[in-house]
């Protein structure tokens, strides 16, 4: 689902204003989503609880819909975690713009994840098995154990893929998987202070706060990640979460310009 957002038009955005309307926002429904009708998707989400960013993504609308929001982000979870990390509430804002995946939850109910069978190849090993033995089982089962990456499937597949690998070894593949809205890799689970992996996996699954707070755990438990959030060097932030790639899809730009947006709109409105 798109996303509308400031500079959207057509009939979706009519839809939505009418939709806000019913909430007492008082749009012209016009189809086209103007500053106006930002403040009003605003206005909503923040009535609700929903991360107040201005963009109607598939949560607000879900929620004007009158769906159950229980397990979603909500704008006090986000100022917890800035408290938390000590930074502006904006900088964490961008960063969850930015780097998350925009949905903890697939349409099933299950956590987002994505199978990583390179590292359940090297999961088996730090957990006990011989490297033959773990080039042995890649013989086996390629799609969930292998020296190379790939394999990916995406969407309910990457569970089915998971629950493969849990018949393998049920540790390493827990493990080996990238969990929730942050995509953190399940063999950080000691580092962020869960009992084991099958406690982070489950964590992973109550809600997008529970994913949340393994993120916060993740830049709190890397000195030189935290900061550079705390001093708001962008480049230096987004090359420590993303990689030596990040420049390529600009995510330094990217959160800059979030971080400036998110920062101006909570300065007008104090």
């Amino acid at each position: 689902m798109t996303a509308l957002r400031n500079g959207s038009r057509g009939l979706a955005v009519r839809q939505l204003q009418n939709q806000l309307n019913g909430h007492g926002a008082g749009l012209s429904a016009d189809g086209d989503f103007s500053d106006i009708t930002e403040a009003a998707v605003r206005a909503y989400q923040l009535k609700v609880g929903l991360v107040a960013d201005g963009v109607a993504g598939s949560k607000t609308l879900a929620a004007l819909a009158g769906a159950d929001t229980s397990r979603l982000l909500k704008q006090k979870d986000l100022q917890q975690a800035a408290d938390r990390l000590g930074v502006p509430l904006a900088s964490v804002m961008a960063v969850n713009q930015v780097e998350s995946k925009g949905e903890g939850f697939l349409s099933n109910g299950r956590p987002v994840i994505l199978f990583e069978r390179h590292v359940m190849h090297a999961r088996l090993q730090a957990n006990g098995m011989t490297e033959a033995e773990a080039d042995a089982l890649a013989i086996a089962a390629p799609a969930v154990v292998n020296r190379a990456p790939g394999g990916y499937l995406g969407g309910t597949a990457e569970s089915q893929r998971l629950a493969a690998a849990r018949m393998v070894h049920e540790k390493s593949a827990l493990e080996s998987a990238s969990w929730g809205l942050f995509q953190i890799m399940g063999y950080h689970w000691e580092r962020l202070g869960y009992m084991d992996a099958q406690h982070f996996a489950d964590s992973m699954a109550l809600s997008e706060a529970a994913q949340l707070d393994a993120f916060v755990c993740f830049i709190e438990t890397d000195q030189a990640l935290h900061k550079a959030l705390k001093s708001k060097k962008w480049a230096e932030f987004a090359k420590r979460y993303n990689g030596p790639a990040y420049a390529k899809n600009l995510y330094d730009v990217k959160l800059a310009r979030a971080y400036a947006r998110f920062a101006g709109e909570q300065e007008q409105a104090a």
